[in-house]
């Protein structure tokens, strides 16, 4: 369950973030939304953690700021995955967005899981 809860909030983050980012960002539909955070949410299960071991020393160097940057790259892929429906129109977006749906992500589900629990 929580990781279905999770899979909307990131829906609802692209389509937000989407609406912010006009020129630069373009889900198509919310169905389209999910189906990237569905394949975001893959991605990192899989390929995050091997990125992560590959640049360990970077990261370690950076205080884990470098994670932004996988969170990106992986953003990117999703974009690739999903073709036109999804669109990121660059490195710097990615990166931008990777940053506010880290952020948001970290307020939403506190607020949602620890009010659960209580």
């Amino acid at each position: 369950m929580r990781w279905f809860i999770g899979i909307l909030i990131n829906a609802v983050l692209f389509i937000s973030i989407a609406g912010f980012l006009d020129e630069s960002f373009y889900v198509s539909s919310f169905g389209a939304a999910v189906a990237a955070s569905v394949i975001l949410s893959i991605l990192n299960i899989f390929v995050r953690p091997i990125l992560i071991i590959f640049t360990l020393p970077v990261t370690i160097f950076s205080l884990g700021l470098f994670l932004f940057v996988i969170n990106a790259i992986t953003l990117v892929l999703t974009d690739k995955i999903m073709g036109s429906s999804f669109e990121i129109a660059s490195f710097g977006t990615a990166l931008l967005m990777a940053i506010v749906m880290s952020l948001a992500n970290i307020i939403i589900q506190k607020a949602v899981f620890e009010s659960r629990e209580k």
